[in-house]
């Protein structure tokens, strides 16, 4: 990395899959980076791993997004060690697997703090602290294809995705006057340690019968034929945080390979 930093960053599910694809490819384009994540050992790892592989300036907060004393000390953070927060990507979430007559309120009501309350409360507290100091920021949400059109055995999962999408959009309308974008992604099937977790989920539920098979059932209906990989969604997420895309505000990409046309 070359250059002054372009601010700070925070990226929030950091430590693996598409969280640390986003992460390392804006601590290469210049951002100061914060990684918050609930893994205390794997998040400060990834957070030494990028700043080795970029030369960029990293730092590690341990974040429960569902925790708004914690989202609010890694907004702190960034701001202390890094100046600013001009870029917000709220990433963390997780999904589990049940069929839909059996998906209950304790599954429900965790998949929607982290995916939902989680996107909410890291919106609210980075764009506080970008009002604060006049930054003109980007908050960039993973959603979902799932957020789109739901699945049958993922529902808390697709209602959590769809509060996404809905976020995304009522912060582009509250935001907009203080110059403050808000964009959301929302991916496809991806390669990823979440789907090596689902994939054994399924098969426990008897969906499906030998590793793979869920996602390679999946893969069909991708025109491009394949599943993504993290890198997939990267291109979007540097573009999202650049200036190439100012004009830009409550809107959802989809990065599917095709898979849901809308």
């Amino acid at each position: 990395m070359k250059g002054a930093s372009k601010g700070g960053a925070i990226v929030t599910g950091a430590v693996s899959g598409i969280g640390r694809a986003i992460a390392e490819a804006l601590s290469a384009e210049g951002f100061s980076l914060v990684i918050a994540d609930i893994d205390k050992e794997a998040g400060s790892k990834a957070s030494d791993e990028i700043s080795s592989i970029t030369g960029g300036r990293t730092a590690f907060a341990y974040t429960d997004v569902t925790e708004r004393v914690r989202v609010q000390k890694a907004v702190a953070q960034c701001q202390e060690e890094f100046g600013s927060v001009n870029i917000m990507v709220n990433n963390a979430g997780f999904n589990k697997p049940e069929p839909f007559l059996e998906a209950t309120e304790e599954m429900w009501r965790n998949i929607l703090d982290v995916n939902a309350l989680g996107v909410l409360i890291g919106m609210q507290e980075a764009a506080k602290a970008m009002i604060e100091s006049g930054t003109q920021g980007k908050i960039i949400n993973i959603a979902s294809i799932t957020g789109r059109t739901g699945f049958a055995d993922f529902a808390p999962y697709s209602a959590s995705k769809a509060a996404v999408i809905s976020l995304t959009q009522s912060g582009a309308r509250a935001l907009a006057s203080h110059c403050i974008t808000v964009n959301a992604i929302a991916p496809g099937v991806v390669a990823t340690p979440l789907w090596e977790k689902l994939d054994a989920d399924l098969m426990a539920m008897g969906v499906s019968s030998a590793p793979g098979e869920a996602i390679a059932s999946l893969e069909k209906d991708i025109l491009l034929g394949r599943v993504a990989t993290p890198r997939d969604i990267v291109g979007t997420a540097l573009f999202l945080s650049s200036e190439s895309s100012d004009y830009m505000t409550g809107q959802t990409l989809m990065i599917d390979g095709g898979m849901i046309l809308q």
